[in-house]
């Protein structure tokens, strides 16, 4: 199986423009977002190829500057997976395709790992992603979010075999009861990686956006209301603690936890 990782970044994002290049200090010094994300993707074993896939000069220039391969795409992309869809047409061959999303630079490269080797061994899935157990801290940072009207983290549910049920910026499924901080609960962080199946990929851009997609901001949802499958690969943190960078009052949480990170692997 051959694999590809494609890091989508744009710079006219609604809710923090110019975010792959805003800056996060960790302990080997001041990176940018969209560096931090691609060591990220190069730390992943038994990937083929990484490539940064953007619409905007500046990242690109950045980008190629570090030492990345760039893929140019266009203005007309909607969200990430369709930007990796252009990245299929461009370089076509992969048996994998891998959407590592370039606002999220915390990602360990075996919830990667653990998500190709899903996909491979489920062919009947189209897509798969991972989804890592809550404990009640994390639970309550969501709820904390949402109440100050805050995008936090999203949720996964779903039944038999990992198969996909939805996906919600909400906190789901509602449990009716609080937990100590560091129990296990039954809500699941849908950790914003992909693994897609070149077909499933390619046929994405020629749906239309549909009402939950909409409702919800979210791209995978369009897999879910056109009858695809989407596997859910269960992931452990390993004493690793991950967060997307959604908001500017992220980057100090994000500097946080890097600094954390280099601790446990010294």
């Amino acid at each position: 199986m051959t694999t590809l990782i494609a890091i989508p970044a744009r710079y006219a994002s609604t809710r923090y423009p110019g975010k792959p290049l805003v800056s996060l200090k960790g302990p080997d010094g001041d990176k940018t977002l969209i560096r931090r994300s691609w060591e990220a993707a190069m730390a992943v074993k038994n990937i083929d190829r990484v490539v940064v896939a953007t619409d905007d000069d500046r990242i690109a220039d950045h980008a190629a500057d570090f030492g990345a391969e760039v893929v140019m795409t266009s203005q007309a992309a909607q969200n990430g997976t369709e930007r990796c869809a252009e990245v299929a047409a461009q370089l076509p061959g992969y048996d994998v395709i891998v959407n590592l999303q370039g606002d999220a630079p915390l990602t360990p490269a075996w919830f990667v790992e653990d998500l190709v080797k899903g996909l491979t061994d489920d062919p009947r899935a189209d897509i798969a992603t991972p989804v890592l157990r809550c404990t009640g801290r994390m639970v309550q940072g969501f709820l904390d979010d949402r109440r100050a009207g805050r995008v936090g983290g999203t949720t996964a549910v779903f039944g038999a075999g990992g198969r996909a049920l939805y996906f919600s910026k909400e906190v789901i499924p509602f449990t009716g009861r609080s937990y100590a901080p560091d129990d296990p609960t039954p809500v699941f962080h849908h950790v914003g990686v992909y693994a897609y199946r070149p077909a499933a990929l390619q046929a994405y851009p020629s749906w239309p956006i549909g009402p939950l997609e909409t409702l919800e901001g979210l791209e995978q949802l369009r897999f879910l209301e056109n009858g695809r499958t989407v596997l859910c690969v269960e992931v452990q943190a390993n004493g690793r603690e991950f967060w997307e960078l959604n908001n500017p009052s992220d980057v100090p949480v994000i500097e946080g936890m890097l600094a954390n990170a280099s601790k446990l692997t010294q």
